[in-house]
């Protein structure tokens, strides 16, 4: 795998808190766990790891605990991102000094900009690093769709290598598939498998915290053209995807994380732990799946 160029199935890590600070034995340990299930990258601080509850000074130690547990086993994208380009280019040095295999950039949240905004956003950041950059366009979380011609225009900039497409739009997915030089990767974790069929290069995805290996043989069915086994693992997958985006990420996925005893289940505020009937379906079904072969 081109590193510079993502594919596979790439984990958001979450970030465990034990006692309101980050619990960096478990989130390496969590790492350790991943990279045995054949998982092709991580990603530190994107929306899965509750970053903007992050100080500067904690999302730094979570990224050098992962890389140090990682040492080099696999590639690791952070996550950069924000509404204040500035900022954005001021926190650069302290990721470009780590050996980071590139970034991952949500569009500007909030403000919700022009398109011609979003260009120059990105722009300012691809002439500022040498790093690739994936792209990050989710409007439900932003407000703001990359639209295809600026994905187009972005695509100019050499180490712009990537897009995770969260747009839930089918034509759009096409389309930057198709029409960009991108690799596509696929946002919604209910959409892998279309993803791959339509020519993705494969997702990141937040529910590979559960059962990863199921999530890499599904991709490995795809590139070596094995529809049948892919299809049934994607049928299989379903209701757990389901389950865990029933509340909002990544509560479930810290719930059954807690209930195998890997973490606490701890969130920081405005996210809160899941419903007791949430914890309990999705167990349920995480249960159910594991004692499937």
């Amino acid at each position: 795998m081109d590193t510079n160029r993502p594919s596979g199935i790439w984990i958001p890590l979450i970030t465990p808190f034990r006692g309101g600070r980050i619990d960096l034995a478990a989130l390496q340990r969590l790492t350790d766990d991943y990279l045995a299930a054949g998982i092709h990258g991580l990603i530190v601080g994107g929306t899965t790891g509750e970053p903007a509850t992050l100080s500067a000074a904690e999302q730094d130690a979570a990224l050098d605990a992962v890389l140090e547990t990682v040492a080099g086993r696999c590639p690791v994208i952070a996550g950069l991102s924000g509404n204040d380009t500035q900022a954005l280019l001021d926190r650069l040095p302290a990721l470009e000094r780590r050996s980071i295999a590139g970034l991952l950039s949500v569009a500007p949240y909030y403000t919700r900009p022009a398109q011609a905004g979003l260009i120059a956003h990105f722009g300012a950041l691809a002439e500022a690093t040498a790093l690739p950059i994936v792209l990050y366009n989710i409007p439900y979380r932003t407000g703001v769709n990359l639209e295809l011609a600026t994905v187009q225009a972005l695509s100019a900039h050499s180490n712009i290598v990537g897009i995770k497409d969260s747009g839930g739009n089918m034509s759009q997915l096409m389309d930057l598939i198709e029409h960009t030089r991108l690799n596509v990767l696929a946002g919604e974790d209910h959409l892998i498998f279309t993803t791959l069929a339509l020519g993705g290069h494969g997702a990141i995805s937040a529910a590979a915290h559960l059962l990863p290996e199921r999530f890499v043989r599904l991709y490995a069915a795809t590139q070596n053209g094995d529809w049948e086994a892919a299809r049934t693992l994607a049928r299989q997958l379903r209701p757990l995807v389901q389950a865990l985006f029933s509340e909002p990420n990544p509560g479930p996925i810290k719930a059954v994380l807690a209930r195998e005893g890997r973490i606490a289940e701890e969130l920081r505020l405005p996210m809160t732990p899941v419903s007791a009937a949430c914890r309990e379906t999705v167990w349920e079904i995480y249960q159910t799946l594991r004692a499937t072969p």
